[in-house]
């Protein structure tokens, strides 16, 4: 992919304007938001979920989430907005890894490794990918956000597995069967 970088555009003045809708309580309205595009920004997240600027390791991790809380996806791409700017910028795989999940008899609630927090269900549906020698279980987060469910997880929510109506093991939660199988 071309870098079309506007040097203008600053992950710390993407930040000041993020911390500034942040202080606004909840998640920013980004999908309200419909700025005009900046460029493309040298940030990037790992498969791991590991956060890059400019090569270099994000290691804050308030800065971490709060540029989570900006993130919007438009088909395949991702940009980080605020109500004047949008920058591009690169996900690998999932821009979150869900890293714990409380799995209750009827509920499963995750918690993602940028602290937010999502029940499965019919809205947030757990999907897996990939094949049966290799699955890849995600749970959507919000607006075409998903996150990766870290191995530990998935393997608690294969011991909590039960068989569906399709002969599939699968999880259920919020009245929703979930098959964890390719």
């Amino acid at each position: 992919m071309a870098d079309h970088s506007d040097k203008s555009v600053s992950a710390e003045g993407i930040a000041r304007a993020a911390g500034k809708a942040a202080k606004e309580g909840g998640l920013p309205p980004v999908h309200l938001w419909d700025p005009p595009f900046c460029g493309d920004l040298d940030m990037q997240i790992r498969a791991d979920g590991t956060w890059f600027y400019q090569g270099t390791p994000i290691g804050r991790p308030a800065m971490v989430r709060l540029f989570s809380t900006i993130l919007k996806r438009e088909g395949d791409r991702f940009f980080l907005v605020t109500p004047v700017e949008k920058v591009g910028i690169r996900v690998e795989d999932a821009p979150f890894i869900a890293t714990d999940a409380q799995i209750d008899a009827d509920r499963i609630t995750f918690v993602t490794n940028v602290g937010d927090e999502v029940v499965a269900d019919a809205d947030h549906p757990i999907v897996v990918r990939g094949d049966a020698d290799r699955p890849r279980p995600y749970v959507h987060v919000r607006a075409g956000l998903e996150a990766l469910i870290d191995r530990k997880t998935f393997y608690r929510l294969a011991a909590a597995a039960d068989e569906g109506p399709d002969g599939r093991a699968g999880v259920r939660s919020c009245g929703q069967f979930f098959p964890l199988e390719v």
